[in-house]
């Protein structure tokens, strides 16, 4: 503990913030690591995109973030009961913009045992032009839809399966079987969900319940529904996080004495949910949920764990800290 002036939720934001900083300014040294300093050094080919994979090791565990894209909207749907005064502020500090939010769509893919496993699907096209990314993403370490032996989803929002059906109806990803939370399947698949409680037009209420079924159609004959809790694969294990949706999930990968905690929809981005408490509009039940998220939050912190945000900036990598006021979100070191 640092002495003098007390650390207060200012303190470790700002602090977030350079360590954010740090890591964006360490990505624009790449270019100089590989150059010889000589006169007949190629020039690099030209850049086109910014890098959509993150690789690092969770034990004897392979672990890759691929982004499948972006997706977003009003900051007031991501932060239902903030004051408008203060949640515009809140955005305009930290230099986002306070019209659009954007979310990132963290998909982690990981290799054990010989298999490939995929924790979520990731949108596809299903909200919005800027999904579906994942394809090159995977595409660029050398794999493709054919490769991945299981998909595991956290909850069934379009943005964690839509990529699950391709554009003709087909199924993307051919040899993998699907786990789905079995209280999601009952409630979003199995009837018409009442989706009221959604702050969001009742035209996008119709599509996002549409886009669940015609994104889970083509995998009816390879879904095995689980109940949270259970221990899927070896190495990774579901945890009870209800509230969001019926039956959402998070996951703990875990190897010897490595974990990593995936926070699955619990918050969306740091900013508001996070550093700020402020409740995610699109949660079902919200006492539920923030129960789930204080629980799971709470552990993060105690443990000193290192957790995977799905739609925080990516490669959405960071670790909890308890503050007096709530949490604090500081981003993980960028690894080379």
């Amino acid at each position: 503990m640092l002495k003098g002036r007390p650390m207060n939720a200012f303190t470790l934001n700002r602090r977030a913030i350079m360590l954010s900083a740090v890591a964006g300014v360490s990505s624009m040294l790449i270019p100089s690591l590989g150059g010889s300093g000589s006169a007949n050094a190629q020039a690099a080919p030209p850049v086109t995109a910014n890098a959509g994979h993150y690789r690092f090791r969770v034990g004897e565990i392979s672990a890759t973030v691929l982004s499948d894209g972006v997706i977003g909207g009003p900051p007031r749907v991501y932060a239902s009961d903030a004051p408008e005064a203060e949640l515009q502020e809140v955005l305009r500090q930290v230099f986002l913009p306070t019209d659009h939010m954007t979310l990132n769509l963290n998909t982690l893919l990981i290799e054990t045992g010989g298999r490939r496993i995929l924790i979520e699907a990731g949108a596809g096209k299903t909200m919005g032009p800027n999904g579906g990314r994942i394809f090159d993403n995977l595409a660029a370490i050398g794999l493709d839809p054919t490769d991945i032996d299981a998909i595991i989803i956290s909850h069934t929002h379009p943005d964690h399966v839509g990529n699950l059906r391709t554009a003709d109806g087909g199924k993307t990803f051919p040899r993998a079987t699907v786990f789905v939370p079995k209280a999601d399947w009952d409630f979003f698949v199995r009837t018409d969900p009442d989706l009221s409680y959604m702050p969001v037009p009742e035209e996008f209420r119709l599509r996002f319940a549409a886009n669940i079924k015609n994104s889970l159609a083509p995998v009816m004959n390879d879904i095995e529904l689980y109940e949270a809790g259970a221990e899927i694969v070896p190495g990774l294990t579901t945890i009870v996080a209800s509230g969001h949706t019926p039956g959402m999930a998070t996951f703990l990968v875990h190897s010897g004495s490595d974990q990593l905690l995936l926070t699955a929809d619990l918050a969306y981005h740091p900013v508001v949910n996070v550093d700020n408490p402020w409740l995610p509009g699109p949660d079902r039940g919200k006492e539920t949920a923030l129960s789930s998220r204080r629980r799971i939050f709470d552990r993060a912190a105690a443990e000193r764990m290192p957790v995977l945000g799905f739609h925080y900036p990516f490669p959405g990598l960071g670790r909890m800290l308890k503050t007096d006021g709530g949490y604090a979100w500081v981003p993980a070191n960028w690894q080379f």
